[in-house]
C-alpha cells in the first residue's frame, strides 16, 4: 500500500541534486503544454562555481517524499544583499513543483517557513528566484498559451496549493498579444515621424552577431539603471553580464536588436526580441545536445510569433517616445519577417506608461502571473 505520509528531506549531495534539478519532468500531472526549461541552465543555475548570484545568498532546498516515490521540490531563498539594501528582512520561495496534492505543497513550504524563520526572516514571498531575471510568479491566468521562455510553466492547480497554505498576491505581472501589421498607429507614427527630423538621436540596427557584440555590455548597464525600482531587481555584476551575454548571444537574431544612441553614441534604450523557441524546447525536452539544438533553431525559424525579451529606456529620457522608435524599427522588420504577433513577456501590473504603450499598439493581455507573500 503507497503510503500517505509526506516526508520532507533536505537537499545534500550531488545525487539529491540532480533528482531536484529534474524532478519536474518526472512529475505526473504537468500542464499539457509544458515547456521544460533548458536543463544545461538550471545545472548552471545551482552550481556556484557558475553562478555568483548564489554568492551572496542562503539557500536551502527539499524534497518531498511519499514512501519511495519523490512528489515534490522546493528552494528556500534569502538574498542578504538585496534584503539590506531595501532594509527588509525577506525570504523567498522558488521552484515549487509538485504533484496536485495539498499535504505535499503544504510540506514543503512550511519547511522553507521554518528554515527562513531561523534566520530571523519576518515575510516571505514567491514563487521569486535569486533575481527577477530568473522565472518569477506563478502562471494564474492563460494556460491554453505557450509558455515562453524564461516564463513559469507551472500546471494551473499551482496557485490554489500556494494560498492553501496562507500565501496572497504581492504583485502580479502580465503578457500582452500584440498583432503585427504592416503600419503603426497614427500616434506612434507621428511621433516617430518627429524624432526622425532631430538629429538628438538615432537607432541601430545590426546584420551579425559580431557587430552586435560590442553593444550587449552597455546594454546591461543600462539595464541596470533602468530597473532599480522593479520588485527584486538586484544590479548585475561585470560577470553576471558577460554570461548573460555568452548564454543567450547563440540565440539571438541581430535583426530582432534595435539599440537607440544619443549624440555621444551612448545607448538611451533598446529592445531585444527573439523567434519564439518553445515548440522546439519541447521537442528536444529540454536538452540541447548533442542534437536538440537542431529542433531550438528549426522553431525559431519556424515561428510566426515574436517573443519581447528585453527592453529599457534611460530614466531621464522615458516619455520622450524613444519607445515608439524601436517599435517602429523592431515591428517594420518583424512583419518584413513574417511574424504576426508578439508576446510582450511580463510587464509588472503596476508599470502603467509599458502597459499604455502596448496598448496603443492594440495589445491584449493574454497571460498572468502572480507573486505570493505572508508574514512570518
Amino acid at each position: 500500500m503507497q503510503s500517505t505520509h509526506v516526508r520532507v528531506e533536505e537537499v545534500r549531495g550531488p545525487k539529491a541534486l540532480h533528482r531536484y534539478i529534474h524532478l519536474p519532468e518526472r512529475l505526473p500531472g504537468q500542464r499539457p503544454n509544458y515547456v521544460p526549461p533548458i536543463w544545461a541552465d538550471e545545472r548552471a543555475f545551482h552550481d556556484p562555481r557558475k553562478n555568483n548570484a548564489l554568492a551572496g545568498c542562503e539557500v536551502v532546498r527539499f524534497l518531498a517524499w511519499r514512501g519511495d516515490r519523490c512528489v515534490g521540490r522546493i528552494m528556500g531563498i534569502v538574498h542578504s544583499e538585496h534584503n539590506q539594501q531595501q532594509g527588509e528582512r525577506t525570504a523567498r520561495f522558488y521552484q515549487l513543483d509538485v504533484i496536485d496534492d495539498r499535504a505535499v505543497s503544504a510540506a514543503l513550504i512550511s519547511a522553507v517557513e521554518h528554515w527562513a524563520r531561523s534566520l530571523g526572516m519576518d515575510r516571505i514571498i514567491g514563487p521569486f528566484g535569486l533575481s527577477d531575471k530568473d522565472p518569477q510568479g506563478a502562471q494564474v491566468e492563460g494556460f491554453e498559451h505557450i509558455p515562453v521562455l524564461a516564463t513559469p510553466s507551472n500546471p494551473s492547480f499551482l496557485p490554489a496549493l500556494i494560498e492553501s497554505a496562507g500565501y496572497a498576491k504581492v504583485a502580479d505581472a502580465v503578457a500582452y498579444r500584440t498583432e503585427i501589421t504592416p503600419q503603426l498607429p497614427a500616434v506612434y507614427q507621428r511621433i516617430v515621424d518627429r524624432l526622425a527630423g532631430s538629429s538628438e538621436f538615432r537607432v541601430l540596427s545590426f546584420t551579425s552577431r559580431k557587430d552586435l557584440k560590442p553593444w550587449i555590455i552597455p546594454v546591461f548597464s543600462l539595464v541596470n539603471a533602468s530597473y532599480k525600482d522593479l520588485l527584486g531587481f538586484v544590479p548585475m555584476t561585470g560577470p553576471e553580464m558577460k554570461k548573460l551575454a555568452a548564454q543567450y548571444m547563440p540565440v539571438l537574431d541581430p535583426e530582432l536588436v534595435k539599440v537607440v544612441v544619443d549624440k555621444s553614441n551612448e545607448p538611451v534604450a533598446f529592445v531585444v526580441a527573439m523567434p519564439d523557441m518553445s515548440e522546439g524546447i519541447r521537442h528536444a525536452h529540454g536538452r540541447m545536445f548533442p542534437f536538440g539544438f537542431i529542433h531550438v533553431f528549426r522553431a525559431m525559424r519556424r515561428s510566426r510569433q515574436l517573443d519581447l525579451f528585453l527592453g529599457a529606456v534611460r530614466t531621464d529620457l522615458q516619455g520622450r517616445g524613444l519607445t515608439c522608435l524601436l517599435a517602429n524599427e523592431l515591428l517594420t522588420k518583424a512583419y518584413e519577417r513574417g511574424f504576426t504577433h508578439m508576446d510582450s513577456h511580463l510587464v509588472q501590473e503596476t508599470n502603467h506608461r509599458m502597459r499604455a504603450e502596448l496598448e496603443r499598439l492594440g495589445g491584449t493581455i493574454w497571460k498572468r502571473y502572480r507573486i505570493y507573500g505572508k508574514d512570518l
